[in-house]
């Protein structure tokens, strides 16, 4: 009898494999095998459920609230507001005509602005700068929150992680970093601000979208995209790190999230160099036995990423949130395992996300029972797919954990509370190997059972697929939304004390 059942579950597998790979297959073949979810997956019919509804249903009894659940959660320390304004708009009210088109590493005035935005729209990319000139960066941030149509979110990590956290009305939620009196209007009346964050102004992220086809002059977008450009100072220099430390020992939090230390790549090597090392005694003096998550973000300077891991800023650290570009970045930042890899093609492979995973937390994490490093939890996403590698004995409820950040990635970019299947689609490769080297296990994706789990010496891998929103609405912040949602339902284990 098991025989049989096992070999129907592998024929499903493989049928699903095929079906997905070329969705064109013969139905006389689906109906010859009788697999009813797959035919109506092809379909579109309800006489069965898709693959994206079992997967859907599944999620449901699979998101469970841990045992021991956070009370008091401190995050810090980056902050602003973002404004998102139609760049042709904002310039043509600032008076500014079109032109030609040239780079600047730091803008200085309104000119500079102008022919950054060309040079960038021109080639439908994305940019981000430094405006220098203090005054007038706020004459035009000024001008770019009145401008009609324009939308202020809530913006960095910190501030973003905070907010997302403050859904969860039983859950206490200091926030620490630059607050000024818009972004404090903004925030959930649930999150606590410590007085040594407050100031006098907001400091403001300029978001300058433009559309596929758009026309300025002489000037046409070949693709959207976005221009982004602050003079933000406070948090290119971590500046509330110390006060966010200083409010812990009266805040009491049983969860620290640290995020931030990627805008001071943007100071120069001089500045950064010196900052790292007050931020390390700084986390330092974090209390032992209070788990810190760091989130990463994107990083362009090897030096600066090589500082980060051998400053003892990661094993200091419980734990890390970070995607498919920041992940291959810290291996070729420090000569891991496919570091000679340019870039992901597609969908990053699993086998080898899976090895530079493992390799962080050997080379850096507490692997090894007898070291000292502190990181033993790490929470990958990526489009298609999230993965939780934590090393055993320290972290429990872990496959509701990783659900939950790939649920919050579904339902948010869609604009939605829960998944509507008719919105999403599955990207997520139905079969894949637990490492690129040797020795590798063939894996599969189990629509019903939709969390894979394998081990690695002493490291367990969670991995769940993404149903992912065919049109989404909005996907700043998506990634702190996601470690956010995955910190709320992890659990970190008693017996084994930070």
């Amino acid at each position: 009898m098991w025989r049989k059942a096992l070999a129907a579950a592998l024929l499903a597998l493989a049928v699903g494999y095929f079906y997905h790979a070329s969705p064109d297959l013969s139905e006389q073949i689906l109906q010859y095998i009788n697999l009813p979810a797959i035919r109506s997956a092809r379909q579109g019919q309800d006489s069965q459920p898709s693959f994206e509804h079992l997967i859907s249903a599944a999620w449901e009894t699979l998101i469970t609230v841990p045992t021991r659940q956070w009370s008091r959660v401190a995050v810090g320390v980056n902050a602003c507001v973002d404004v998102v304004v139609s760049g042709v708009g904002l310039l043509q009210a600032l008076a500014v005509d079109p032109g030609t088109g040239l780079d600047h590493e730091v803008l200085h005035s309104k000119e500079d602005l102008r022919e950054a935005f060309i040079h960038y729209m021109a080639r439908g990319a994305a940019a981000e700068r430094f405006f220098s000139d203090k005054e007038v960066f706020q004459r035009i941030a000024r001008a770019a929150a009145e401008y009609p149509g324009a939308k202020l979110y809530v913006g960095g990590n910190a501030a973003l992680i905070g907010q997302k956290l403050a859904t969860y009305p039983d859950l206490m939620v200091l926030l620490c970093g630059p607050v000024g009196p818009k972004l404090h209007e903004m925030l959930d009346e649930q999150i606590v601000v410590p007085p040594g964050s407050l100031q006098e102004t907001d400091e403001y992220h300029l978001i300058l979208e433009y559309k596929a086809g758009e026309q300025w002059g002489s000037t046409q977008a070949p693709q959207a995209n976005r221009f982004i450009f602050s003079h933000d100072l406070s948090n290119g220099e971590m500046s509330s790190l110390e006060t966010f430390v200083a409010s812990l020992e009266e805040f009491q939090p049983d969860l620290v999230v640290l995020s931030g230390l990627h805008m001071m790549e943007g100071q120069g090597k001089e500045l950064w160099e010196e900052r790292l090392k007050e931020a390390v005694v700084a986390i330092s003096d974090i209390p032992k036995d209070v788990p810190i998550h760091l989130e990463l973000a994107s990083m362009t300077d090897k030096e600066y990423m090589n500082s980060i891991m051998q400053e003892q800023v990661m094993p200091i650290v419980s734990s890390i949130g970070l995607n498919e570009q920041e992940l291959l970045f810290l291996a070729q930042a420090g000569e891991g395992p496919h570091a000679d890899l340019p870039s992901w093609k597609g969908i990053p492979d699993v086998g080898r996300v899976s090895d530079i995973l493992l390799w962080i937390l050997e080379q850096y994490g507490r692997s090894d029972p007898s070291s000292e490093a502190d990181l033993t939890r790490i929470h990958f996403h990526t489009l298609a797919y999230h993965i939780l590698a934590t090393v055993d004995g320290y972290w429990g409820n872990q496959a509701a954990a990783v659900v939950a950040g790939a649920h919050v990635a579904s339902t948010q970019a869609c604009g939605i509370r829960s998944v509507d299947v008719s919105k999403v689609q599955l990207k997520a490769p139905l079969e894949f190997n637990s490492s690129h080297l040797e020795p590798k296990v063939k894996l599969f994706l189990n629509p019903t059972e939709p969390v894979t789990v394998w081990r690695r010496g002493n490291i367990t891998f969670h991995l769940t697929p993404v149903l992912v929103c065919k049109q989404p609405l909005r996907t700043v912040g998506l990634g702190d939304a996601i470690s956010a949602e995955g910190l709320i339902y992890s659990e970190l284990k008693p017996q084994q004390p930070f």
